[in-house]
């Protein structure tokens, strides 16, 4: 109850006015997990499970193949992370210039949760054209491996146990990290911003520079 007094204050201190936040712009990964090693990663899960017949590989060979694609996976998703955290990063320091917004509790948890939990419906659709539809689990591990991890661990660092199971640690992490501080709760009612491939981004910065 707490929370959505506090949420319907924050609304209505803000009003009907919108933010335009700084656009999130997501980078190529420096190695690229071709889908067919995902796939058989999902593959040897199933066949280990005993969902699906074997393929002849033996156990080991079966369980090398699902650390091995869980490992990318990890990869892929701490390199996703880097950029959101970017984008965080450039939000609080926007806000921090804003007279309006400064004394709000609008800290990094604040935009965290409004990628994860509340994006706006544009970013939305954009994702879902390129594929992306459980965005919220996606960026919500993104967050999590990213509060745990500095760097990109190597495989002998991480357990079995781990890499089996790494998204419901992540998914763990990612609540953690938005329990950890009190901070304001934002909605694409009031908050907005542009999601750009680099590529992409790049491209438009120079149609405009070429237009001026």
């Amino acid at each position: 109850m707490t929370d959505k007094k506090s949420r319907r204050s924050m609304a209505t201190r803000l009003g009907e006015k919108i933010w335009e936040l700084p656009p999130l712009i997501l980078h190529p990964f420096n190695e690229r997990v071709p889908p067919s090693a995902l796939l058989d990663n999902s593959k040897a899960a199933l066949m280990l499970s005993g969902l699906i017949p074997g393929d002849g590989s033996g156990e080991d060979e079966l369980k090398r193949r699902l650390l091995t694609g869980r490992y990318g996976e990890v990869r892929m998703l701490f390199y996703l992370g880097k950029d959101l955290f970017r984008w965080v990063e450039q939000c609080v320091e926007w806000t921090e210039s804003s007279p309006e917004l400064h004394d709000d509790e609008i800290n990094s948890q604040s935009f965290v949760g409004l990628l994860t939990g509340a994006p706006p419906q544009p970013v939305k659709d954009k994702l879902v054209r390129w594929g992306v539809v459980d965005y919220v689990s996606i960026f919500s591990r993104a967050v999590g491996l990213n509060v745990m991890f500095s760097q990109p661990p190597g495989l002998e660092e991480l357990s079995e146990e781990f890499l089996r199971n790494y998204h419901r640690y992540a998914d763990s992490l990612h609540q953690c990290y938005l329990n950890s501080q009190p901070h304001r709760t934002l909605t694409a009612d009031n908050f907005t911003f542009e999601l750009y491939a680099s590529g992409e981004y790049s491209r438009m910065l120079e149609s405009n520079w070429a237009a001026e």
